[in-house]
């Protein structure tokens, strides 16, 4: 068998460093590196037959050699706006870094140039598998520099929380069943899909799109939920509770998932503190923190529902903390169905000078306004037409200074920094999104673990590259 050769090149001409040359110099291995691939005084180690064991464990004691890999795609966040750039020591992660920038859309930038209720239609956007909780905070944000966040009608509230808790569960089945995807476990990705598009149905019913909705506004949302809609999500969240059922039939005790989570990604509390981690991942450490409850909004302090935490601070925690939070926003989701069925009233703040037109009906022929309300602003007076057309193209102006609501989104702290100089647009609108800085988090749960892990650690951030580069 023949052995491998180590040769070292030193002071020795390029022409004489080509392999097809002959001398006492040059390597005469028709495999071996030419002159314009070595670098002066570099180990160059030549594999020709040999046990290959062998060659891997000398390479290793050198301490010399590394490979550099740029890895994916095999999230949905990794197929081409998420570069992960691991350094490996045979199978091992020496080395874990995350590369962003590459799905920048301009967002934060674009709102400037916008009134304040056209933003919601951009930040709806970011994050897009959880567009009501960007148009939450946003509007949060705007409400508080208003001065109306004591005269949101109560109903506009519940459907907000309504709103917001059907989003929670539609991310965290999303999370799970692309996670189950990258460990090869289709059917979890399937009954995950399956279970999303109930809740699809229901926003689109409401909103009249699937994503990106747009619907929640400055001062309340856009309109009431239509004839029939709590009947929908009645029925829906008992077909939901039996989906996620099953789902943990799938996962829980399943001992190969077990043994690809139990002990991956580990970050403890420390570790959390350090990089500003929120959501879940904090949670899998044993801290109950969760703004709904620290900080209420929307009148959540209302709403009986538990914080879900666990100790393990691993992936598989991470897993069963999302599966339990969905049984919770489900008691949250019925709780607000019995309120909707008693709490009548209007979905926006009565300020006309506010009061985007939240109660239009659409034309017989499916497009435009319906022609009661066209005759209601042209046939009422000219005024009550001219400040439709003034609140639609130019907007309401909202006083000077900054404010910062923060929420809990299923990946851990959002909040919306908007700041105002008395206009009718923002001077700037700066999101905190839970994406952006628990990547921070992907060397921390890489590094010393094997490349298969970090496929288990991404997941179990959850990251969504539209949040993160906005």
């Amino acid at each position: 068998m023949t052995t491998h050769e180590e040769t070292v090149y030193e002071d020795v001409a390029a022409d004489e460093q080509d392999p097809v040359h002959t001398g006492s110099h040059v390597e005469t291995d028709p495999y071996a590196t030419s002159g314009s691939d070595r670098e002066e005084g570099a180990r160059v180690l030549n594999a020709s037959g040999g046990d290959w064991a062998d060659l891997v464990d000398e390479a290793t004691s050198l301490n010399e050699e590394r490979v550099v890999i740029n890895m994916g795609p095999q999230h949905p966040s990794t197929h081409g706006v998420l570069r992960l750039i691991l350094e490996l020591d045979g199978e091992t992660v020496t080395e874990a870094r995350a590369g962003i920038g590459y799905l920048h859309t301009g967002i934060e930038k674009n709102m400037e140039y916008r009134t304040w209720v056209q933003g919601v239609t951009f930040c709806t956007r970011m994050d897009y598998l959880t567009p009501m909780f960007q148009e939450t905070t946003y509007c949060l944000g705007i409400e508080r520099l208003l001065g109306i966040e004591d005269q949101i009608p109560e109903r506009a509230s519940v459907i907000r929380v309504l709103m917001m808790e059907l989003t929670r569960i539609s991310s965290h089945l999303i999370c799970l069943g692309t996670g189950g995807m990258e460990l090869g476990a289709t059917t979890v990705m399937t009954v995950g899909f399956r279970e999303r598009e109930r809740i699809l149905r229901i926003l689109e019913a409401v909103t009249g799109l699937r994503m990106n909705n747009a619907y929640i506004r400055p001062g309340g949302v856009a309109q009431d939920l239509p004839h029939g809609c709590l009947d929908l999500v009645n029925d829906t969240v008992g077909e939901l509770r039996d989906g996620i059922h099953e789902l943990e039939l799938l996962l829980v005790e399943n001992p190969i998932l077990k043994g690809r989570t139990k002990d991956v990604g580990y970050l403890d509390l420390a570790g959390c503190m350090a990089l500003g981690i929120t959501g879940p991942i904090l949670r899998s450490t044993g801290l109950p923190h969760d703004l709904r409850k620290s900080q209420p909004y929307c009148g959540y302090e209302t709403y009986d529902f538990e914080v879900i935490t666990r100790t393990g601070a691993d992936a598989y925690d991470r897993l069963r903390i999302r599966l339990d939070e969905m049984y919770e926003s489900l008691k949250i989701i019925e709780q607000c169905v019995e309120r909707l069925k008693k709490v009548t009233g209007p979905v926006m703040v009565e300020d006309k000078k506010i009061a985007w037109p939240a109660q239009l009906s659409v034309g017989s022929d499916g497009q435009g306004n319906s022609l009661d309300h066209i005759r209601e602003i042209m046939g009422t007076s000219m005024e009550s037409l001219i400040h439709h057309f003034k609140l639609v193209t130019e907007g309401f102006r909202v006083p000077a200074g900054q404010a910062y609501v923060p929420i809990e989104s299923p990946k851990g702290e959002l909040g919306a920094h908007v700041v105002s100089d008395g206009g009718t647009r923002p001077f700037r609108a700066h999101f905190r999104d839970p994406s952006f800085n628990n990547l921070q988090a992907v060397a921390a749960l890489s590094e010393g673990g094997q490349v298969a892990d970090v496929i288990v650690a991404v997941a179990s951030i959850d990251p969504v590259m539209g949040g993160v580069d906005r």
